[in-house]
């Protein structure tokens, strides 16, 4: 199961279960894919396909929906 949280700009945000336990999301789209951390701050973890504009826009977009990819990873995983 990989519930999505949102789309934005082309990509989708979402979360593999059972895959580990520190909190981070992943991104697709048509160009690549790519996981960020989301603590305990943004980084990447790591990426296939992305170029460095889109990589920046994408830790922007998980920047701005912090809060939100928090709060759905807490409600998805029950913590």
């Amino acid at each position: 199961m990989s519930p999505t949280v949102f789309k934005e700009r082309g990509y989708r945000f979402f979360f593999f279960s059972r895959e580990e336990s520190r909190m981070h999301v992943h991104v697709i789209s048509s160009d690549g894919e790519a996981k960020f951390w989301l603590e305990p701050e943004i980084a990447l973890a790591r990426d296939y396909g992305f170029n460095q504009p889109q990589l920046k826009e994408i830790q922007n977009l998980v920047g701005a929906h912090k809060d939100e990819l928090i709060n759905a990873w807490q409600k998805h995983f029950g913590c």
